[in-house]
């Protein structure tokens, strides 16, 4: 188990509760110390006017993914406390994938690192944007 206890059905049941996650199709595939990955399938009402996933959604999906995998190291009760972003290349394929990972960890706060791919039909993958951030333990009180 990990993120205080949490396996990854408690932290997928947890990724239902969020509302504009399942307006968006997200899905965890995996939640370990080691890795978080959150998938998300294109569609046409997630493109930019060129065709390409909206840079807001591989946004989200790092900052989902960054938190989620904080969770493994800081427990369940956590927020975002910033992320930066880079974008690479557009995103073009059939599924968005963002994989992170913690990179530092103490009590209060984690620093972990995101890589964000679209996954093509033929199963490839390719990179279009890296990220950061913080995430913040905090206490549920407040």
């Amino acid at each position: 188990m990990t993120g205080g206890g949490l396996g990854l059905e408690e932290a997928r049941a947890h990724l239902a509760s969020q509302p504009f996650s399942v307006l968006l199709g997200a899905r965890l595939v995996a939640f370990t110390p080691e890795q978080t990955v959150l998938e998300i399938d294109s569609r046409p009402d997630l493109l930019q006017q060129n065709g390409y996933l909206h840079g807001g959604l591989l946004a989200y999906a790092a900052d989902n993914a960054l938190t989620y995998a904080a969770g493994t190291a800081l427990g369940p009760a956590v927020l975002t406390g910033g992320v930066t972003i880079e974008y690479l290349r557009p995103g073009r394929g059939r599924t968005l994938r963002a994989t992170a990972r913690v990179v530092h960890a103490g009590r209060r706060r984690a620093v972990c690192a995101c890589d964000l791919e679209m996954i093509a039909d033929d199963g490839s993958s390719r990179l279009c944007a890296v990220a950061q951030g913080t995430v913040l333990a905090v206490d549920g009180s407040r």
